[in-house]
């Protein structure tokens, strides 16, 4: 792995950098934190260990601009320091520094320290992975285009909203907008169990084929709870499943695959109805062009209450000038006239 050591005193940088070339890392070095960041917005190093006193940026301000600057990819960065009081601890963790290690440093501690932020890291290999899982099931449906991409950002925008809201606040935190927004990609992972004279046909269904059709959500709810087998109480695997179960049921029990009813549907699952929904009206498919936000607005508003949890509904008309910009973004929308 590359770590990028930086720090402007010469006796320092080089017991750094033979530190961890010893320990297997890749090391390039720099000697104050503009040099760094630059270097940082070239490259794919992701894992930073700094001095904190250097001129023209200092190792909290480093901190500060990597968080601000628009990277690939998270940094994770350790402070080597002398400043070890509690006020100055804070100050380093609120610039954005991950860790610390004292002055003068021990090599076993630094070593430790830069692994512990080596298997955080790989955390986001993980999401990586994930999303190229869903982008796999995705790519047998021509007609899709981004929408993963659009889905996981409405769902992300719904919950930061219902994390506002008093009587969502004890459900929806910080962790949860995080996982429905790395989740929610695997709600139709269960097609490509579907056949292609089923999942591709451009015209209507017929009944029989329909309800081969709905089998994706019990297909990909199975593959998720054997993951879930193998790896109990992970709480993103258990949101996935319970996406891939849910998302095509309806507030009033109408829906499928159990005709679920009101809070029986889990919140995950109620977020993700709205959210594929309106995606699929405001985009173009083999069947229909693409729906006008205030055509698929209308829709959403006519079904509250029997498709969608009102309280749903609430939320996207909380935040429908975000919904606006991201579909926005859907570079084959052909809208429709209101």
């Amino acid at each position: 792995m590359n770590v990028l050591v930086v720090d402007d005193n010469d006796v320092s940088l080089t017991l750094l950098e033979t530190t961890l070339t010893s320990a297997g890392y890749r090391v390039r070095t720099a000697r104050d934190g503009q040099e760094a960041l630059e270097i940082l917005e070239s490259s794919d190093i992701r894992l930073v260990v700094s001095d904190w006193e250097m001129p023209r940026l200092s190792g909290p301000d480093l901190c500060r601009s990597i968080r601000a600057a628009d990277l690939p990819g998270y940094v994770y960065v350790v402070l080597v320091t002398s400043h070890n009081t509690a006020s100055e601890a804070v100050e380093g963790l609120f610039s954005g520094a991950d860790d610390f290690v004292g002055k003068p440093f021990n090599p076993g501690e630094l070593i430790a320290r830069v692994r512990v932020g080596e298997r955080i890291l790989a955390l986001e290999t993980r999401d990586v992975a994930i999303f190229a899982l869903a982008k796999l099931a995705e790519s047998r449906d021509p007609e899709t285009g981004a929408h993963l991409e659009r889905v996981r950002g409405y769902c992300r925008i719904l919950a930061s909203d219902l994390s506002q809201q008093p009587q969502f606040r004890t459900q929806v935190d910080a962790e949860f907008v995080q996982l429905i927004y790395l989740t929610s990609p695997l709600h139709d992972i269960g097609k490509v169990g579907i056949p292609d004279g089923v999942l591709l046909k451009p015209g209507r269904l017929s009944d029989r084929e329909f309800d081969v059709m709905k089998t994706h959500t019990t297909l990909g709810a199975q593959t998720l709870d054997a993951a879930l087998r193998a790896f109990p109480g992970v709480r993103f695997l258990s949101m996935a499943r319970d996406i891939a179960a849910t998302h095509h049921e309806r507030w009033d029990g109408t829906g499928y695959p159990a005709s679920l009813a009101g809070q029986q549907i889990p919140l995950s699952g109620r977020i993700m109805a709205l959210a594929d929904v309106y995606d699929a009206l405001t985009s173009k498919r083999v069947y229909k062009g693409a729906y006008s936000h205030e055509v698929a607005r209308g829709i959403i508003l006519k079904e509250s209450g029997s498709h969608f949890d009102p309280a749903i509904v609430a939320s996207f008309l909380r935040t429908e000038d975000q919904f606006i910009r991201l579909c926005g973004q859907n570079d084959d929308q052909l809208a429709l006239a209101a």
